[in-house]
């Protein structure tokens, strides 16, 4: 027995056509429109949904399914909301950010996100730096082996710390130069490991991906093996159909 409706996205009315969908608990997706926004649904089999990661994938598979059937404009709903019926919809989400809603679409129209995570391995580039800085190798070799003052070693290891800092920063920059100018907004994200340097999303026009991936493939080869990259060319726009 359902417990609830769960939802999953809000596409403009203008447009929509049924699809075939199963969304969570291999229920058939199903879609409502209210006030001229259809919203994609199928009926909860669970009070409250853990955010696991079959779940989530589950939730972001039905919007990426949807947009791939040629539902491109959409403002997925986060993950987890059930309501228990249209009303509710209308009361809390559509009579006070209605305008809104409709400003994301307009923003959302004909363009896409992807995203870019970067990774290196801190000890490599700890030692490529040692390689390349004379002075301060010869500065980290004085650690070894001989007795220093508490100065002296938090002086040694501030100055690497900084010329990492700077390290990174630079590969940073060089991600931002040859990508941000191809999109029309910029998101840029918490890292979510020790490894990760960047993490960014780009909201694009749908036809230049081709030429935005053709970039990131660039930057991986001008890294050569010192980065990995991690390129998610199709995505929900989770970033940027933020409700302020």
């Amino acid at each position: 027995m359902g417990t609830g409706l769960y939802l999953y996205g809000i596409f403009p009315s203008q447009g929509w056509q049924q699809i075939q969908l199963e969304g969570l608990d291999q229920q058939p997706v199903q879609s409502h429109t209210v006030d001229g926004f259809t919203f994609l649904y199928s009926e909860a089999q669970q009070e409250r949904y853990l955010a696991s990661r079959k779940n989530l994938l589950g939730h972001e598979r039905v919007l990426e399914q949807a947009m791939e059937q040629g539902h491109r404009t959409l403002l997925p709903l986060q993950f987890g909301l059930i309501i228990t019926d249209w009303e509710t919809v209308t009361q809390q989400l559509i009579q006070p950010q209605g305008d809104r809603l409709k400003d994301l679409f307009n923003k959302l129209e004909g363009q896409r996100e992807v995203g870019v995570k970067v990774f290196w391995e801190a000890e490599r580039e700890l030692e490529l730096l040692m390689q390349e800085n004379a002075q301060l190798r010869e500065s980290r070799d004085r650690l070894e082996g001989k007795a220093l003052s508490m100065d002296e070693v938090v002086r040694i290891g501030q100055a690497i710390e900084g010329e990492m800092g700077d390290r990174k920063q630079a590969i940073i920059a060089e991600f931002q130069t040859a990508l941000n100018s191809l999109a029309s907004e910029v998101v840029e994200n918490d890292l979510l490991t020790d490894s990760m340097i960047y993490n960014a999303a780009y909201l694009i026009p749908w036809e230049t991906e081709s030429q935005f991936g053709t970039q990131v493939e660039a930057l991986d080869q001008r890294f050569e093996n010192r980065l990995r990259i991690r390129y998610n060319s199709f995505t929900a726009p989770f970033n940027f159909a933020q409700l302020q």
